[in-house]
């Protein structure tokens, strides 16, 4: 028998706040789809990170409805067990074993979820949902709403408020707890000794597609669940392209090589970006645009601590990567006119950074509803990945700084005297990185 990845006092705790913060609603969460690849081939079932946060459970097939209506209850719609169908396609908890496992309040076959769910709906006033998302559970809510309308007619009440649990969902999950910190803290650590041993196995002639291979493998190796998101591995001029995916290209010496991987472990993920160079040593001119980019990224992550407004970084970001452009000749004329007319965005065309956590771009906001931007605090983990990108074709750039692309992408914890680099393990310094690209496997 299989058993929670986590204890369920994490997601009882969770369930608890989420009590706190709704008084008197009810919030209803589904499992995604899972999604034919082709032909009879499904992709492989990952959880919805919100059902995940809340109850641990990592079944398709799965509805939550969580009522924090005068005594909170959290109840799960799930598969039955099945002994043929587990034969084919493996182990399913089935309810009674996710209600004592997991420690839920009352477990339902997902096939009385139309039954059940107008029950324990219909004296609630407001039901967090997120609509659009799931088409076929969109379509059973639907239903159901019906016929809590129907019961609550009898009493003179029309439907329920609807409430999108986007906004509910950031609010939550955007200050990590300790129990969050230590998954980003195993996933940022997996994530930093791949990237250590890729660029020890990485030699000229391999594809992109081997060394993306060899960082998956690592990172399984090492308990990764799979990768956080689609990896970039990225030689040459293509590294000039900032979600490229092909992945196919073979390696030549001299270039450069940009790696954007993460692990995923206990449902979170690492996100790292290292630029090294194939076959072990920098250009010059590789070096003039590293170490540029570099001292960029070590100004930003100094200047993390509390009650910073994370829209500073981003501003501060573009205003040192100009700097760092007129330096190498890409831009010209009044530094003031070149970033008003947004000269610099052909060059650092994306964001400073983004919120880390169960998903890559974790939940969170930067500017709250009056437009004032958020500011930081204790415990939000975020990347900073500032980044140059001078396309091969460019007319403008010196030739010897053509098709030439860095970013270097560390994630970071807000502590209350600071920052903690979750993911300091990857070599970034050129001397490291030269020491070690290309000496070979452990």
């Amino acid at each position: 028998m299989r058993k929670p990845l986590e204890s369920p006092q994490i997601f009882q705790e969770r369930r608890k706040r989420l009590a706190e913060l709704i008084p008197g609603a009810a919030l209803i969460m589904a499992a995604p789809q899972e999604q034919v690849r082709n032909g009879s081939v499904h992709f492989p079932f990952r959880q919805d990170s919100n059902l995940y946060y809340f109850t641990g459970f990592e079944e398709p097939e799965t509805v939550l409805i969580f009522r924090a209506h005068e005594t909170p209850q959290t109840v799960l719609f799930v598969r039955k067990k099945n002994p043929e169908m587990e034969t084919w396609d493996g182990f399913r908890f089935g309810p009674e074993a996710t209600e004592s496992e997991f420690k839920i309040d009352k477990v339902y076959p997902i096939d009385e979820f139309d039954k059940v769910a107008p029950e324990l709906l219909k004296g609630i006033e407001t039901i967090y949902y997120r609509l659009y998302q799931n088409p076929a559970m969109d379509k059973k809510f639907e239903a159901v709403l019906k016929q809590v309308q129907s019961l609550r007619y009898r009493a003179g009440h029309g439907y329920p408020e609807i409430k999108d649990t986007k906004p509910l969902m950031a609010q939550l999950r955007v200050r990590k707890t300790e129990a969050e910190i230590r998954n980003l803290r195993e996933a940022g650590e997996i994530s930093a000794q791949s990237h250590f041993e890729v660029m020890k196995y990485t030699r000229p002639g391999m594809t992109e597609r081997e060394v993306h291979g060899y960082f998956i493998y690592q990172a399984l190796k090492r308990g990764a669940a799979r990768e956080g998101y689609n990896g970039i591995v990225a030689g040459g001029p293509n590294a000039c392209t900032l979600h490229y995916v092909f992945n196919d290209q073979k390696l030549k010496a001299g270039d450069l090589l940009l790696i954007d991987c993460g692990a995923e472990y206990n449902y979170y993920t690492g996100d790292i970006t290292r630029t090294f160079p194939i076959g072990g040593r920098f250009t010059d001119e590789q070096a003039e645009v590293y170490e540029g980019v570099l001292k960029v990224q070590k100004q930003l992550i100094e200047h993390v601590k509390p009650g910073i407004p994370f829209q500073e970084f981003h501003e501060l970001g573009a205003d040192l990567l100009t700097d760092l452009m007129f330096r190498l000749g890409l831009l010209a004329g009044r530094k003031e006119d070149a970033m008003k007319a947004l000269e610099h965005k052909k060059y650092y065309p994306h964001g400073i950074g983004h919120f880390l956590g169960m998903d890559v771009h974790d939940l969170g906001y930067y500017k709250d509803l009056k437009g004032e931007p958020i500011r930081i605090e204790e415990n939000m983990v975020f990347t900073i990945e500032p980044g140059l990108y001078i396309p091969a074709n460019d007319q403008v750039a010196a030739p010897k700084y053509r098709g030439i692309g860095v970013r270097i992408e560390d994630n970071i914890r807000v502590t209350a005297p600071g920052h903690e680099n979750l993911t300091v393990a990857a070599p970034k310094e050129i001397s490291d990185l030269e020491k070690v690209i290309g000496i070979g496997p452990s």
